[in-house]
């Protein structure tokens, strides 16, 4: 009789405790579903995300690449272009020049952006389509935009445009702004035609790609006499068109990246500073 009551007791004990098992079971396996699910929620949202990627330095790698476009979006414009030259809004420094150089990235730009980066000072840098042929001009061309270096577009092949027709103006200026989107991943806000020699299709065509073009108010680098060091430094310095909102004007060549440095430290002396393109709306 006792054991058959204690056979009992252990047999309906088993039950009990099987039932509250079963009870909880569901209820825990509910819990961790739900933590689940409000993590992958989280995640797609982007909140405490504990998979993001860190780097080495413990940053969030989506924060860092979106670093310099935080950065533009952030710049507060201070001048304006006016007929080429740059003009002060409000009450911003009207003693500046703008720095621009042409036919980037050949042999020097990147030589050059690294001088100027050095001295913190501004530049445009107008690029020719021709020169992002091979992987070197696309890196080139990279590693001046990484400096901070605005980049414009100098047509695709340095053509007179006013001797092409519509069409021919079109591949010369938008095929270059997909190349320079395709490897910086943004278009340039600045035009310059080979020459100075705008049309009133490319002014038209520059508008609606939202570009500004420009010419400039001097430069001698492509002028005989001043293709040495010395004398090209002395005339940018001392050039009668010298003046407040001044755009100065040099090429990739090796005589004017040796002679830059002092340029920039001559314009400084004579009480003019380099603006920041980005500052330009």
């Amino acid at each position: 009789m006792y054991k058959t009551l204690s056979l009992s007791v252990l047999f309906w004990s088993a039950m009990i405790l099987t039932a509250c098992e079963n009870e909880e079971g569901p209820h825990q396996q509910t819990t961790i579903n739900n933590n689940m699910n409000n993590g992958y929620e989280q995640n797609d949202h982007g909140v405490n995300n504990q998979e993001e990627v860190i780097d080495a330095n413990g940053h969030d790698e989506e924060d860092t690449s979106n670093n310099k476009e935080k950065e533009k979006e952030e710049v507060e414009s201070l001048y304006k272009l006016d007929n080429s030259e740059v003009r002060p809004i409000d009450d911003a420094d009207e003693q500046v020049v703008l720095l621009t150089i042409d036919d980037a990235p050949d042999h020097y730009s990147v030589e050059m952006a690294g001088n100027l980066k050095e001295l913190d000072a501004g530049a445009i840098f107008f690029v020719n389509g021709h020169f992002l042929e091979s992987e070197k001009g696309r890196e080139d061309l990279q590693h001046i935009y990484d400096l901070g270096f605005e980049i414009g577009n100098h047509t695709m092949t340095h053509q007179d445009l006013t001797t092409l027709s519509e069409d021919e103006q079109y591949e010369e200026i938008v095929q270059l702004n997909d190349l320079i989107e395709e490897v910086l991943g943004e278009r340039p806000r600045f035009f310059r035609a080979p020459f100075g020699k705008n049309t009133d299709y490319s002014k038209q065509l520059v508008k609606e790609e939202n570009m500004q073009w420009m010419n400039w108010t001097y430069g001698y680098d492509f002028v005989e006499e001043y293709m040495e060091e010395e004398a090209l430094t002395d005339v940018m310095i001392d050039a009668p068109e010298l003046r407040a909102g001044a755009n100065l004007l040099m090429h990739d060549r090796e005589f004017t990246k040796d002679a830059l440095d002092n340029i920039v430290i001559g314009l400084r002396e004579k009480g003019y500073e380099i603006v920041a393109p980005e500052t330009i709306e």
